[in-house]
């Protein structure tokens, strides 16, 4: 069944702006700001005809979805759309230390070694693994036009598992608050996209 999906990453938390680490252990709120772009999405596309929203288990995209929310449409929790898991790291600020976790993880990736992560963290493959769940979830959908609200990492999976490339692609995909990754779907269920990290409704609040 041929879909038209719009998948955005939520808004400001206070720990996106402090740079410390959320992942999926950390729930947390928005932030100010984060409600100035939640509410500045919701400007641009409310007159989108969505009949269903999918939100993670985390507040932060309830929070940035609320808006289509109070529309009374359909919306539904699914633990596919989270975070990936940083595990020990979750809650702390980077530090250099840190750091040099995090890039020993990604070289691993690098090599094909997909079972890298950080200590008591999600791999790759256990991402991959999950999004390709919610890629499954979508397909089966029989709403035509949905919206997802989820996360940074997990998006950049999603588009690479959607594209067919290696995780070590990940990186290469940005991911800002509330940027669009606007997927057309296909009868066959082949997956386009159309628009990457589009934040052009953030112009009217200068974000």
């Amino acid at each position: 069944m041929a879909k038209t999906i719009y998948v955005i990453r939520h808004g400001q938390t206070d720990f996106n702006k402090q740079g410390i680490i959320q992942g999926s252990g950390v729930d947390s709120d928005l932030n100010d700001t984060g409600r100035a772009q939640a509410q500045a999405f919701f400007d641009c596309y409310q007159d989108v005809p969505f009949e269903l929203i999918v939100v993670s288990t985390l507040k932060r995209t309830h929070q940035t979805a609320q808006p289509f929310i109070n529309k009374g449409i359909p919306t539904t929790i699914n633990a596919n759309f989270n975070e990936m898991s940083w595990g020990e790291h979750e809650g702390k600020p980077t530090n250099p230390e840190m750091l040099k976790i995090y890039k020993a993880m990604i070289a691993a990736w690098e090599k094909d070694d997909l079972t890298a992560a950080l200590p008591g963290g999600e791999s790759a493959q256990q991402l991959v693994d999950r999004i390709g769940k919610a890629i499954d979830y979508l397909k089966s959908c029989e709403e035509k036009t949905i919206l997802v609200c989820m996360h940074g990492r997990s998006m950049r999976a999603l588009m690479t598992t959607i594209l067919g490339e290696h995780p070590r692609k990940m990186e290469q995909y940005n991911h800002s608050n509330t940027g669009l990754f606007l997927l057309e779907m296909d009868d066959d269920g082949k997956i386009s996209i159309l628009k990457h990290n589009n934040t052009d409704h953030l112009e009217p609040i200068g974000s």
